[in-house]
């Protein structure tokens, strides 16, 4: 079981997702291959996919006005208002096992989800 890291609140509204301890460090392995200053890690929710809406993940150093800004150890997480309605309470995780490998969002708003696990609804 992954255990979270403890997020430091950047504004009022309560994080939308939380990264577990797997998750923040593959992002901070990965935000230092960019080698760029101020990028952070863009959790969204896009329409589409098999299910209706599918998750969408990259780095970004633009931070809109209204975006919700989080702080996971050393990895910034930016979720737009739209998308952090959809994603309040998630938890982003990341294995490198065998079976499953990558990142994976647990959502418990997603009445449905498909089988490959991308999108939901």
């Amino acid at each position: 079981m992954s255990t979270t890291v403890q997020n430091v609140s950047i504004g009022k509204k309560p994080s939308p997702v939380t990264l577990t301890d797997g998750a923040a460090s593959k992002v901070a392995e990965l935000l230092a291959q960019e080698d760029v200053d101020g990028l952070a890690l863009r959790v969204a929710v896009r329409p589409g996919g098999c299910s209706g809406f599918s998750y969408e993940m990259f780095f970004d150093a633009d931070v809109a006005d209204d975006d919700v800004v989080r702080e996971f150890g050393q990895v910034r997480v930016v979720v737009d208002p739209t998308s952090a309605d959809l994603l309040k309470g998630s938890t982003l995780d990341y294995s490198d096992g065998l079976n499953d490998a990558g990142f994976h969002v647990t959502n418990p708003n997603a009445s449905r989800t498909c089988g490959c696990g991308s999108s939901f609804s």
